[in-house]
């Protein structure tokens, strides 16, 4: 998989507490709810089109920028590692990326190149973002490039399957 192929679509940018959502019926990004916390996310966040994570939503992405963007614009990434967690007894991986065109950024490959405080500040976010909805999730940790390049590949083939059935 070429690294210039893979867009992220944003919904959600950097220091937002607003969650916005891509809403398949409107096809359009909407906005979900206000985080019931002080919290905004730690980077730009989205997905990638064309892939169905294990949670049946499109596979997320993080993306991390010197400034936010905004919701629905097109990054071109590269991945940089896979945040692994659990949300409401179900899978909800994530791919931490870098863009193309952002100088502080696009020099990083690896997650050992990732400042250890963005690792532990996304960690942190994600284990408590929904404590005042009362729902729990569980952060499994970070793993390296490779494991986030086969789940995009899983993510993607998971996609191909369901819309190759429904035709």
């Amino acid at each position: 998989m070429p690294d210039s192929s893979l867009v992220a679509v944003v919904e959600i940018p950097k220091g937002s507490s607003n969650k916005y959502e891509w809403d398949e019926e409107l096809g359009a990004i909407k906005l979900d709810r206000l985080l019931f916390s002080s919290l905004g996310y730690p980077t730009d966040y989205g997905f990638f089109r064309e892939t169905l994570a294990g949670d049946g939503d499109p596979l997320d992405a993080m993306i991390v920028v010197s400034e936010p963007t905004f919701p629905g614009c097109l990054i071109e990434v590269k991945p940089v590692a896979l945040f692994r967690m659990r949300d409401e007894n179900a899978e909800d991986n994530k791919i931490l990326c870098v863009p193309h065109t952002d100088p502080n950024w696009s020099h990083i490959e690896r997650l050992d190149d990732l400042p250890m405080t963005l690792r532990d500040e996304i960690s942190h976010f994600f284990s408590i973002y929904k404590t005042p909805e009362w729902k729990v999730v569980r952060v499994d940790g970070w793993y390296p490039r490779e494991d986030a390049l086969e789940s995009i590949e899983r993510a993607r083939k998971r996609y191909a399957d369901k819309h190759a059935q429904a035709s």
